[in-house]
């Protein structure tokens, strides 16, 4: 079963005093767009949860060969970007949950992630640090996929995680790929700093 990569990015970016986190200039390009063409460069389908209130982060996505997912009640939290993202896609099949928020996901890293299913099909897969801090993206086997659209509030996936964590494995990638997650302005300005030094 082909995985699908699913970016959610219906948040509201609340901690940013006004800006937003996923048009964050990264690479030369908004974050949002740099990590769906990343995304789109591993072949496997993608879709992105997008709130009705944020057209500039449709604007950035436009001409990518995607699937659109509304967000009517993304003011819920994560959970409701789940159930609308699942929703939306072809089952059964594995879906690789990525947080639009992550600068430094690559390409490689992606395609890490989906690759362990071709030995661990049922396993529930995580991203770490390569210190094997647990971050993201998140592989969701197909089996588990119902049980993401019953979610509710900020939590995300973390219940469902936590339930089936006998089956997580953890699959490294390269240095703080995994664990890079800028919600403030003063995040993105310590982490532009460090890339140029």
């Amino acid at each position: 079963m082909t995985p699908t990569i699913l970016i959610l990015a219906a948040g509201s970016s609340s901690r940013m005093r006004g800006g937003d986190k996923l048009l964050e200039p990264v690479d030369g390009q908004p974050q949002l767009a740099r990590l769906v063409r990343a995304a789109l460069a591993t072949g496997l389908p993608v879709a992105v949860t997008l709130s009705p209130d944020r057209p500039a982060r449709a604007a950035c996505l436009d001409a990518l060969p995607i699937t659109r997912v509304i967000v009517p009640d993304a003011i819920e939290g994560m959970a409701a970007s789940l159930r609308a993202g699942i929703a939306a896609l072809p089952h059964p099949a594995p879906v690789l949950v990525v947080l639009g928020d992550l600068p430094e996901i690559t390409t490689d890293d992606l395609c890490r992630m989906t690759a362990a299913w071709a030995t661990r099909p049922e396993a529930l897969l995580r991203g770490s640090a390569q210190d094997g801090t647990p971050g993201h993206p998140v592989g969701f086997p197909a089996d588990l996929i119902a049980e993401l659209s019953t979610l509710s509030g900020d939590q995300g996936a973390r219940e469902v995680i936590q339930r089936h964590r006998q089956r997580l494995v953890s699959v490294p990638l390269p240095g703080q790929h995994a664990t890079t997650d800028l919600d403030t302005p003063e995040d993105w300005a310590r982490w532009r700093a460090s890339r140029n030094s």
